[in-house]
């Protein structure tokens, strides 16, 4: 057989070498990934704005004008408030709802660009092994990656590319506020990238875990205990709180189709000609997310606001004179009180909070095995004289169902999560577009968190005590064989085949085989071949053929037995 050995570039050997020997692993590819973060959503934002002003027969002001548009859109894509000072009564006005459409865009960049950061050493790690041959020593690879330093080259690359154009944006109208682009800015993009960290490394030491140790132990021990189970709950509250948000879009859908008039109107009303058309369509979709969730603060009660003492909720709709021409919100419910058809709205938390109990239910009852072992299989014991066969949702820790003060608890945590994101939600959605009168516009935050958290609790956790008790009901009970006799205990090795028939003239050779747990004789006489043996001995010796290790084809052949017996002459 001819050796082959995959060999490098010489460029990508001196790039490793360069990474290996530097003084912070994760450093440099973090840099590289924030700032190639940072140009990607700037760039697809520009690219966006450019083509509208181009297509638009009229348009304002050049390329300059654009690009101060699209550095601003960008900006107020990561939840900075923009303030406007072209205003009839020359006092710079707010404009502070931020499309959360928009908002997906740079963090999630950010998040992939930490994320891989943190995978930085995969592709020197599998070129090592691609480049190890006999004789040779394998490249160890690249040191592993520390997770502060990914954080921290992710974060800064990301500002060294926004910080320029926050500084050209608040060159132009509407211009960025600087407190709320010192905040807001910095803390978006540290969090995403601190989301994609601890994706990729699991839980590292240092702030989060001094953090775990300042919590109090009845929270310690529900979030992160041993019977603990954080995903289960996050996973439930994610899923709550998208049918909330499905089902706030649901509200909006059939809204516009009631008031389909009145949004085709204001749709005419705000361009003329398809370039005008087409920016105010890409307006609404960009809004759309924004939308649903104040049909989602709707569906939970406390509404929304359309102005200072304009409130809309399912029991009452105060009435507003000033709207401006939009089509969404040609969506508003009229003024008036509400309906048997506005408060069928609460079955959108209703259908939340049993989605949460659900989830949990189904995490609470689902058998979490071993990563070597497969959900609901069997395994057997060995204790003393019995011997136990354990199955899933017997008495086994891994594999027993949750008791009901764990369940009970873990909705009541997948409950308070679906909170805290709407409250998030809300508070990100809505926003000032103006003074006075126009301060306030979209959900209360704290108002949209608190209903969420007594819907979803309400519900969940009956909810899911119930379905836990209804999966488990007839579950399969840890059932005992009867008792082995004492030179039997712990001995599973297969019993040996019975000796061969006298008379037969023929020696046999065994060959022991340590890694499947037996032996396997072979001989000419074809009567101990067809010897009948135990299912456990069948279960245990699997007759494999032998193989040459420089064979090519690795074709099987048998060994010949150890003295065969001379073949008599033949007699006419």
């Amino acid at each position: 057989m001819i050796q082959t050995t995959a060999r490098r570039a010489l460029l990508t050997l001196l790039l490793i070498r360069w990474r290996d020997r530097s003084r912070a692993p994760g450093l440099a590819g973090g840099l590289l990934g924030g700032a190639v973060a940072a140009g990607l959503g700037l760039g697809s934002i520009t690219v966006l704005v450019t083509v509208l002003w181009i297509s638009s027969p009229y348009p304002d002001d050049g390329p300059g004008g654009s690009l101060h548009v699209a550095a601003t859109l960008w900006v107020l894509a990561h939840g900075v408030e923009l303030v406007r000072g072209d205003t009839l009564s020359g006092a710079p006005a707010p404009v502070g709802v931020t499309p959360l459409l928009l908002l997906v865009l740079p963090l999630w960049l950010v998040y992939r660009a930490a994320r891989d950061a943190m995978d930085g050493g995969a592709e020197g790690d599998g070129g090592a092994s691609a480049g190890a041959g006999p004789g040779r020593a394998a490249d160890p690879g690249p040191p592993p990656v520390s997770p502060r330093a990914a954080w921290r080259g992710v974060v800064l690359g990301y500002l060294a590319v926004g910080t320029p154009a926050v500084l050209y944006a608040a060159g132009g109208e509407p211009r960025p506020s600087w407190p709320w682009t010192v905040l807001c800015l910095p803390l978006a993009v540290m969090g995403a990238a601190g989301v994609g960290v601890l994706t990729a490394h699991g839980r590292p030491c240092g702030p989060v875990g001094r953090v775990r140790a300042a919590l109090p132990s009845w929270t310690r021990e529900l979030i992160l205990g041993r019977d603990a189970r954080p995903g289960a709950a996050a996973r439930a509250a994610g899923a709550g709180v998208a049918v909330l948000l499905g089902g706030g879009g649901l509200l909006l859908a059939g809204s516009l189709i009631w008031h389909g008039g009145a949004a085709r109107g204001s749709f005419q009303r705000l361009a003329e000609g398809w370039p005008g058309q087409f920016a105010v369509l890409l307006l609404c979709l960009t809004l759309v997310p924004n939308a649903a969730v104040w049909a989602a603060a709707y569906a939970l009660g406390p509404g929304f606001v359309l102005g200072a003492g304009h409130l809309v909720n399912p029991f009452a709709s105060d009435p507003v004179r000033l709207l401006p021409p939009f089509p969404l919100l040609a969506a508003v419910p009229d003024a008036g009180p509400g309906t048997t058809l506005h408060w069928a709205a609460g079955a959108v938390p209703v259908a939340a909070g049993v989605t949460v109990g659900w989830f949990t239910a189904r995490a609470a009852t689902t058998p979490d095995t071993d990563p070597g072992t497969t959900a609901g299989a069997e395994r057997k014991t060995t204790a003393g004289a019995d011997r136990m066969t354990t199955t899933a949702g017997s008495g086994d820790p891994d594999t027993a169902p949750w008791p009901l003060g764990r369940t009970a608890a873990a909705a009541g945590l997948a409950a308070l999560l679906c909170a805290a994101l709407v409250a998030l939600l809300a508070a990100w959605s809505g926003g000032a577009l103006g003074d006075g009168a126009l301060a306030r516009f979209g959900p209360v935050w704290w108002q949209a968190g608190g209903a969420a958290l007594v819907w979803t609790g309400v519900v969940a956790v009956p909810v899911a005590v119930g379905v836990r008790a209804w999966r488990c009901h007839g579950r399969s009970r840890p059932e005992r064989t009867p008792a082995a006799a004492p030179g039997d205990v712990g001995d599973r090795r297969p019993p040996a085949p019975p000796p061969a028939p006298a008379g037969t003239g023929g020696r046999r050779f065994r060959m022991p085989l340590p890694s499947l747990g037996g032996r396997f004789t072979r001989g000419t006489d074809k009567a101990a071949q067809e010897a009948p043996a135990t299912a456990e001995a069948d279960e245990a010796a699997v007759p494999v053929g032998l193989y040459d290790q420089d064979d090519d084809a690795l074709s099987a052949y048998g060994l010949p037995p150890a003295d065969s017996p001379a073949e008599p002459p033949r007699t006419r």
